[in-house]
């Protein structure tokens, strides 16, 4: 379990993806997502040795899965088998970030996650923990609990995405998880203000970045959908700009990229401002795919489609 750049812990999740009404004979598409998966592959392609903790099904989709991850450049070493359902959710793909899933995740194989799953963290660059994965089970909640404490008291990254679905948790249960993870996080990366509004009181990028400080974390990066980040912390304020993408087509994923490539870069010792900067130009190539790992860029695509450090 040593040797990896990025470690990311939660749910691979079948994705059925509908562009049309959903009635009777809709055509779905199946895909493999979720945000541990999206971010893992956005990891592994900006340069991180990088292995998704979890748990998949002993059957044909399991394999499929595990096909895939492989697929993607991610180490499948630290995935368990179980004889349980795969999570799956469905969704409409748009451009706003405000999509409704329709989840199927209770008795899944990764709700079987741990704290016997964790590892010693040795050698281990970052860990990257949602509050979706904190949102699969109650011993899944302890584990990404538990992930933060020991992955930082090790000297590991714990970057911590809210990920916030009122669909899975309640906005006071994630406030909780956030709260409990904050002093243990080099990193938080809000949305504003899908993840804000609900868990920090705020629509503001400026307001919530103070918030999540005041939890102990020691630097946050808040993405304000198509307009900008706000970073604040140990490297002082800034604002980036994020580049227009005329070609977007569905926007699903894009902060798990974002996350995802933010770890990677941290890990692999970039300074703050720098892995932000090719955090947003990832996710912004991301939105020209559809569904959560439609677009992959590479770490030169990246680089070239992130926007200049300010002067």
């Amino acid at each position: 379990m040593n040797g990896y750049d990025v470690i990311v812990i939660g749910e691979i999740m079948v994705e059925l993806y509908c562009e049309e009404k959903l009635a009777d004979g809709a055509r779905l598409r199946l895909g493999f997502s979720g945000d541990a998966l999206n971010a893992a592959a956005a990891a592994a392609a900006a340069g991180a040795h990088t292995a998704v903790l979890t748990a998949v099904g002993e059957d044909e989709i399991g394999d499929a899965i595990i096909g895939r991850v492989t697929e993607l450049g991610i180490d499948p070493a630290l995935i368990r088998r179980e004889p349980r359902p795969n999570g799956a959710y469905l969704l409409h793909g748009d451009l706003t970030g405000h999509r409704q899933f329709t989840y199927w995740r209770n008795g899944s194989a990764a709700s079987t996650l741990d704290q016997n799953d964790l590892p010693a963290w040795t050698d281990v660059g970052a860990v990257i923990l949602s509050g979706v994965t904190a949102a699969l089970s109650n011993t899944a909640e302890q584990t990404v609990l538990a992930a933060a404490e020991t992955a930082n008291r090790a000297g590991a990254a714990v970057i911590y995405d809210p990920n916030y679905r009122p669909k899975l948790t309640t906005a006071g249960r994630a406030r909780a998880v956030l709260a409990a993870v904050g002093p243990h996080c080099t990193l938080i990366t809000p949305s504003c203000p899908g993840d804000s509004q609900p868990l920090l009181d705020t629509s503001e990028p400026t307001q919530a970045a103070v918030a999540v400080l005041a939890l102990g974390a020691r630097s946050v990066a808040i993405t304000a959908g198509a307009s900008e980040v706000v970073i604040d912390g140990e490297p002082g304020r800034q604002r980036l700009p994020v580049p227009q993408t005329p070609d977007a087509i569905d926007a699903t994923g894009a902060g798990d990229i974002f996350t995802g490539t933010a770890a990677a870069r941290l890990s692999l010792g970039d300074p703050l401002t720098e892995a932000i900067r090719l955090a947003i130009g990832a996710a912004a190539l991301s939105v020209t795919g559809r569904g959560g790992t439609g677009r992959i860029p590479t770490l030169a695509q990246t680089r070239a489609a992130a926007p200049p450090l300010p002067r």
